[in-house]
């Protein structure tokens, strides 16, 4: 995989079946594509497969005004995923959006938790960092003893079928235990525009509800 200047992608072409096609990658001059590079040269097993669904799903349906569950799938999580080793209570509270629990509770748990940011989007905004930055949290189901085994097993997880169900949980990522200094004072999490509730499931809504 090269990275090459943006200008080498022809009008008309769409991005990722550029990339899938040349192996080469069009990247700007800012802080956005910088951050995709780093991702690309930590994460490349995954990159690669991401890439190759979106293209896949280009070549069937063609680059649409609204994308498609599957893309739309790939694209948050390229762009704002993260994945999370963590305890089961910490999950619980995580995809109760018990963010007392969570974050107060079970404070203590976080020494045990990992989490590794993936979205070069995500990145990206962490350069100035405000309190609402959420990332979409995909769970961890493996040890994550290095970046290797990580990016070789989250690569093998990226099923079209599990993505269109949207598997990720949003975690407000300033909230966590030694991320940002305010959060020290726990009425940092009485913030109800940064954390939210769960949204409610109506009578005829089976499984867990869209973020």
């Amino acid at each position: 995989m090269r990275f090459v200047p943006q200008s080498e992608l022809p009008d008309g072409t769409a991005y990722e079946q550029f990339i899938f096609d040349t192996r080469r990658v069009p990247t700007r001059d800012n802080l956005h594509d910088f951050f995709n590079g780093l991702v690309w040269l930590q994460f490349p097993l995954t990159k690669r497969r991401l890439n190759q669904l979106q293209a896949r799903a280009i070549a069937a349906d063609g680059v649409q005004a609204v994308r498609g569950a599957l893309r739309d799938a790939l694209t948050v999580f390229d762009e704002n995923g993260a994945v999370l080793d963590a305890p089961a209570p910490l999950w619980q509270a995580l995809n109760a959006r018990d963010w007392r629990r969570l974050f107060v509770e079970l404070r203590p748990l976080w020494c045990e938790a990992r989490l590794v940011l993936f979205g070069h989007a995500l990145l990206e905004k962490l350069v100035y960092p405000r309190k609402p930055i959420t990332a979409h949290v995909y769970q961890a189901q493996a040890a994550m003893d290095s970046a290797a085994s990580l990016d070789a097993w989250l690569a093998q997880q990226l099923q079209p079928e599990h993505l269109v169900a949207k598997p990720f949980v949003p975690l407000p990522v300033l909230g966590i235990p030694g991320w940002w200094p305010g959060n020290e004072n726990f009425s940092f999490y009485d913030d109800s525009l940064v954390f939210r509730s769960a949204p409610r499931k109506n009578n005829h809504t089976m499984g867990s509800a869209a973020l």
